[in-house]
């Protein structure tokens, strides 16, 4: 059970937050939902002082926002709280699901219904990262080795350069990955530990504010709030899609930080060693051999991109060779005019 001290400051928190986030969003739906919500959170935090005075304990001194709530609520002012969202999320602010731009989808009608839309994002999320790490690998080692090139002509000093670029960033892709997936790991965990406090001890409350969310989305209140008392029956379902639905979280896109870490890595390493394998195996023209490779590698991530943005891949594949090749061209003759300059 979450310390009743604790849980009241987070209900206070989250109604000072709301209200934040309905005064930017005066004039537009979300408004009404926010000052509903912030009413909610008060409502649950009266829950918890009545929780504190039946054991006894002396009651809470007055909310006062902290230095980090009054920094995200200016953050959130200028942004804008669709900006925020993520910030706002792991504050226990809810709702966050409205600023996700997903495709259109059924408001869904029977529990067996709920959180199926959601079961297939995983393997496409992951085939995206390993294309774009991949591209990264390609273009920043293929750059950077085009631009030595040009400055120096001495294999050696060109195969060094490739190899120490490859090395710096793949684990420097693998770092970040492994801190970002952590990092949000560790904010579901934290969060969806409140929702299951809460939902064990008060699911009246936390079917209301569910019920809210699914009027704000379009359906009719009444509806909104049968679908949530049904959906209250099956204790993991509901608190999987409380996370979704209140708190913008999809435990689907969650996964290993030690799997996102390797996979960065390899995606990373595989595309910045294209323009090096020449250099590696000695070949006689290895800057001219190494063209062919890159090139061929940047059409086919441009074609892969395709995948995800729904353009034709001969055209995609044109335009990721084009701006690969400029780059390439662009630090080449750069090497080339600070090797001339310096040298």
């Amino acid at each position: 059970m979450s310390d009743p001290y604790e849980s009241w400051q987070e209900e206070k928190r989250s109604a000072w937050l709301y209200r934040v986030g309905a005064d930017c969003e005066r004039g537009t739906p979300r408004a009404a939902l926010f000052d509903e919500l912030a009413q909610a959170a008060d409502e649950q935090a009266d829950i918890w002082l009545a929780a504190i005075a039946k054991k006894g304990g002396p009651p809470p001194t007055p909310f006062h926002p902290d230095l980090r709530t009054r920094v995200v609520a200016r953050l959130t002012r200028i942004f804008k709280p669709s900006a925020m969202r993520g910030v706002l999320a792991a504050m226990k602010v809810r709702g966050m699901v409205l600023y996700t731009h997903t495709p259109p989808h059924p408001m869904p009608l029977r529990r067996d219904d709920i959180g199926k839309r959601h079961q297939t994002g995983g393997a496409g999320n992951a085939l995206r990262a390993g294309v774009f790490g991949v591209n990264d690998g390609l273009v920043s080692n293929a750059a950077l080795i085009y631009g030595v090139a040009g400055a120096a002509q001495e294999p050696s000093v060109i195969l060094l350069t490739g190899v120490a670029g490859l090395l710096a960033g793949a684990f420097s892709m693998a770092a970040g990955e492994y801190v970002s997936v952590r990092s949000q790991r560790e904010m579901f965990e934290y969060q969806i530990g409140l929702e299951r406090d809460e939902l064990e001890t008060y699911p009246e409350e936390e079917a209301a504010e569910l019920a809210l969310i699914y009027a704000a989305k379009g359906m009719d209140p009444a509806e909104a709030r049968r679908l949530a008392d049904t959906l209250m029956q099956d204790p993991e379902r509901a608190l999987d899609t409380l996370a979704r639905e209140e708190l913008g979280l999809n435990p689907d896109e969650l996964g290993s930080p030690w799997v996102a870490a390797s996979s960065s890595f390899a995606a990373f390493t595989a595309g910045a060693a294209l323009p090096l394998l020449p250099f590696l195996f000695g070949h006689g023209q290895a800057l001219t051999a190494s063209i062919a490779p890159t090139a061929l590698g940047l059409f086919a991530v441009g074609a892969s991109m395709s995948l995800f943005t729904g353009r034709h891949a001969l055209l995609s594949g044109l335009r990721m060779l084009g701006i690969g090749g400029a780059a390439g061209l662009a630090t080449y003759f750069i090497g080339a005019w600070l090797g001339v300059t310096l040298g």
